[in-house]
């Protein structure tokens, strides 16, 4: 069977290929699935696949199959003879010529459909003859921003033109109109049906972009595109085809489990009629933008709403009792990691937490356990990662611009395990919150195996957890972070261990517990309806409060407390957060009160000892647990004549001896000389130096906590020195 697939209708194609016709309306045709069974079952005047008679398109509402009359004729086998014109290639000077010669009776028609002379300027609309016929003509750019074809749209005077409207040169693809209106968008953008309803949504300051083919096309890989931008509008005309078309958008994008974009479905009001478009909103109903956002918009899918009539004041206690549910102990540890995780919520006031222990310590189990907590979407849990990897796998590359959008508002960003600090390097005035957008260069290797630069542009602020094992932290990234380290002591292991028994004897009953549980239920949707609240702002309402309680206990003062101040006013203000339903309100801005200024600084000072000296607890509990006392040991140890030592100083054989004997465990010792040293001896609590007797053997010394026997003995450290250090 030859035929020309340019000149045939579709309604001829099937009945010469003794298709049957279930159903024919004005514009459409049905007919029982060709692609699959999927009407096997179906009745006999009942059809899946659907055809329109006007664009020769079709889709399967069972199977899904899409495509147009050239792509059916494929599936048969039919011969298909290509038009000369699908050869043609759009030339620049027909795209000027069209414009030019636009009469000015379509200009008037334009301008009544709401489209300005600016907008028939800068997206030169134009006026021409194409396949013996007249037309208004859009010109379509392709990716890369070079002309593509012409959508051709039909004379509104030609009453002798059965075609609404086709394109040229014929044969081209269809094509997202707007890609530079998708690299330009960052917050909101609009899909829409037409290229006429996308033109009026420009003219409305509304960014826009459409599909060439109509509301039964839109690509699979077009969806990647749209990475960097936050939220998304889709709205159809007022017709079956547009609202399916518009779910058939919407759900590409939501299987996509890489993008995280909020999607909202716009239904255009009845009054629109049946069949009414964007166009017809603005135009006939004087409808405004605003309202297509706010009135018209749903989320997709719909969001369950939540009852918080339900909640009730939550203190620091009762979060606590909950997260012990699979987090044993580690009470300071697990409040302060849940008050970081939800400062992402928060417009500026994110907290940096750093676990830093040796592995097996179970430092990256509290951030993901809690994190399990909060939306999926929110949260970007990152094993080993260096930062060119990082920048590639999380960032939306712009071409034209050589540039990577990374946007990471509102996340909650855990790095598990990381063996070193490089990417955080990268990422340190990103982590000060010097600027909300800020712009890194990184070297990369092209084909040719020679380096190029990119530029990476790094949008919002992060919550972020960063886990390692290794203790040697750079001091500028140590004054970015609040250093943690989980509890290794003897009732915390049994205690995990009790409840790994637990879940790993009966995986299924552990989960059904821990699923059905009505508190840790409670608290996952009181998350997830402060995320709804979308806080633009926070803030204190007693800053003197912070200003007396501060000084109260740091006379003497270094640079670092400036960040430390921010830090207490972060989890004052997240403590805020957690209650925001019983917190003062200034639309948007939430104000935090007395109390949990007081609370704040009753969890930092918990933890403050160890920020003082720049050190994760961890190594501040080695310290005063295993070098100290053993220390003190070796200081009471009286000589033949009775005399107790003078200048005692300590081996890390020593050191090793004590903590096997405080912790049942034995440190190496390229651990305890590579690692827990030289950072307590930076930190200005010990000194080491080499043995005047053996040059071989390092001996070290404390200099802080020995002031009750160095006094007794009339020497050693000066308590004001002491004091200097701290």
């Amino acid at each position: 069977m030859t035929m020309n697939n340019e000149t045939i209708k579709i309604k001829e194609y099937l009945v010469q290929r003794g298709i049957k016709i279930i159903k024919e309306t004005n514009d459409e045709l049905t007919i029982h699935c060709v692609f699959d069974n999927c009407d096997a079952d179906s009745k006999e005047n009942e059809g899946h696949l659907y055809f329109s008679k006007s664009t020769n398109q079709y889709d399967c509402k069972k199977c899904g199959a899409q495509g147009n009359l050239t792509t059916l004729m494929r599936h048969f086998g039919d011969i298909i003879q290509k038009s000369p014109r699908s050869r043609v290639n759009l030339n620049p000077n027909d795209v000027e010529r069209c414009n030019r010669d636009m009469p000015e009776r379509i200009r008037k028609y334009l301008n009544d459909r709401g489209i300005t002379d600016e907008l028939i300027k800068e997206h030169a609309l134009g006026f021409g003859v194409f396949y013996g016929k007249k037309w208004i003509t859009i010109p379509i750019k392709n990716i890369e921003g070079k002309f593509s074809f012409l959508k051709l749209r039909r004379d509104p005077e030609d009453t002798t033109n059965p075609d609404k409207g086709k394109v040229f040169p014929f044969g081209k693809e269809a094509e997202i109109y707007g890609w530079d209106t998708i690299r330009e968008a960052s917050d909101k953008l609009v899909i829409c049906e037409g290229e006429g309803d996308r033109l009026v949504l420009l003219s409305k300051e509304v960014l826009a972009i459409t599909s060439t083919g109509g509301a039964g096309t839109f690509k699979k890989e077009w969806a990647t595109h749209f990475s960097h931008i936050k939220k998304i509008y889709v709205v159809y005309d007022n017709d079956k085809a547009g609202k399916d078309g518009a779910d058939r958008v919407l759900k590409t994008f939501l299987e996509n489990e890489r993008l995280d974009i909020r999607l909202f479905k716009i239904t255009l009001p009845e009054e629109v009629g049946d069949g009414g478009d964007i166009t017809d909103y603005f135009i006939k109903l004087k409808g405004s933008a605003e309202d297509l956002f706010e009135k018209y918009a749903k989320e997709y899918p719909e969001r369950p709403e939540i009852d918080i009539s339900q909640f009730i004041p939550m203190s620091s206690e009762e979060l606590i009792d909950i997260l012990g549910l699979t987090i044993k102990k580690d009470e300071t540890n697990k409040i302060i990691t849940f008050l970081g995780e939800l400062s992402a919520f928060t417009e500026e006031s994110q907290l940096n937490i750093s676990f830093i222990a040796p592995s097996s310590t179970g430092k990256s189990y509290i951030p993901t356990e809690i994190g399990s907590l909060f939306p999926r979407k929110d949260v970007i849990e990152v094993g080993y990662c260096s930062p060119t990897a990082f920048f590639h796998d999380h960032g939306k590359y712009i071409p034209e611009k050589n540039e990577y959008i990374v946007d990471l508002s509102r996340k909650i960003l855990i790095f598990l395990d990381q063996p070193h600090t490089l990417l955080l390097e990268h990422l340190r005035p990103f982590l000060s919150h010097d600027k909300k957008e800020l712009c890194i260069k990184i070297a990369d290797k092209n084909q040719r195996g020679g380096l190029r630069t990119k530029n990476i542009i790094l949008k919002g602020f992060p919550a972020v957890v960063f886990c390692t094992a290794g203790l040697k932290l750079d001091e500028q990234e140590a004054t970015r972070f609040l250093l943690l380290s989980p509890e290794t002591n003897q009732e915390k292991i049994r205690e995990g261990i009790k409840l790994k028994i637990r879940k790993e004897t009966d995986t299924l009953a552990y989960k059904k517990w821990l699923d059905y549980d009505p508190r840790r239920n409670l608290l996952k949707q009181r998350i997830e309806a402060i995320n709804q609240m979308e806080i633009s702002d926070m803030k204190l309402k007693c800053p003197e409060l912070v200003v007396e309680m501060f000084f109260k206990s740091r006379p003497s003062l270094k640079p670092k407390h400036q960040r430390d101040v921010g830090r207490i006013i972060a989890l004052a203000k997240c403590l805020a957060l957690l209650n925001l339903w019983w917190r003062e309100q200034e639309g948007s801005t939430i104000i935090a009160n007395a109390d949990d200024v007081q609370e704040a600084f009753r969890i930092w000072d918990s933890i403050s000892a160890s920020q003082e000296l720049n050190i994760p607890p961890y190594l501040y509990n080695i310290y005063h647990e295993i070098v100290l006392p053993a220390w003190k040991e070796k200081s009471n140890i009286p000589d033949e004549f009775g005399n107790k030592p003078q200048n005692v100083s300590l081996t890390r054989k020593d050191v090793m001896k004590k903590h096997l004997e405080v912790y049942g465990k034995i440190i190496t010792d390229v651990f305890l000389r590579q690692q827990v040293l030289p950072v307590l001896e930076n930190a200005g609590l010990i000194t080491q130096e080499k043995d005047p007797l053996d040059k071989r053997r390092v001996l070290i010394c404390p200099l802080i906590g020995t002031e009750e026997i160095n006094s007794e003995e009339g020497g050693g450290v000066k308590e004001e020195n002491n004091h200097e250090i701290l």
